[in-house]
């Protein structure tokens, strides 16, 4: 297998990239400035030593804790629960929310051996008692895992007497929230139901 090869094979790996797409981006790195390679590579290579996860919610950062976290001007007594760090940009591109993050890393699925135990669950109880938090709004993905993980939360946090909301209709059932265009998230966030 000779180099260029190698390189469609590895960028067919990536998610939602196929062979023919890897092949395409491929030949077009091979036709460009290899400056633009070189940047790629560099950029790559430092990844894991620039991205960290933030302490407090779990987003992806290079500082900690994240801009978001340590704002000011965010209100601590609303905080969104996403089941991953990319679902935080999602939210935050529509420019509704103005609360907190908690980012769980994943959702309930015990198909695929995920319990509450494997996410950050318990971080996230800390953190409502720690300090004072009015609403939770759950955002996970609208699937199977993500409501079975919803309603997990939910009754884990209605016994601490905080209020608790779902994102309402309009994302796609079996769809992530990563993939939703910011309309329909704007809507969803603006509309959310009590839980």
């Amino acid at each position: 297998m000779n180099t260029l090869e190698k390189l469609i094979k590895s960028f067919s790996r990536l998610p939602g990239i196929g062979r023919k797409s890897a092949a395409r981006i491929s030949y077009w790195l091979l036709k460009s400035d290899p400056a633009i390679a070189r940047l790629l590579a560099d950029q790559l290579s430092n990844l894991h030593n620039s991205i960290i996860k933030c302490s407090v919610c779990g987003n992806y950062t290079e500082e900690d804790p994240c801009a978001i976290c340590s704002s000011p001007s965010r209100d601590g007594s609303l905080l969104c629960v996403v089941e991953e760090p990319q679902d935080v940009q999602t939210i935050e591109e529509t420019g509704e929310f103005h609360g907190l993050y908690h980012v769980l890393g994943g959702a309930i699925s015990p198909m695929d051996g995920v319990g509450a135990e494997d996410l950050t669950v318990a971080a996230l109880m800390r953190r409502v008692t720690e300090k004072p938090v009015q609403e939770v709004i759950l955002a996970t993905n609208p699937t199977v895992e993500g409501d079975t993980t919803a309603l997990y939360l939910q009754k884990l946090l209605k016994e601490k007497g905080i209020a608790v909301s779902r994102l309402a209709s309009g994302l796609p059932v079996g769809g992530d929230l990563e993939y939703a265009d910011r309309m329909t998230l704007a809507r969803s966030l603006k509309g959310r139901t009590v839980m």
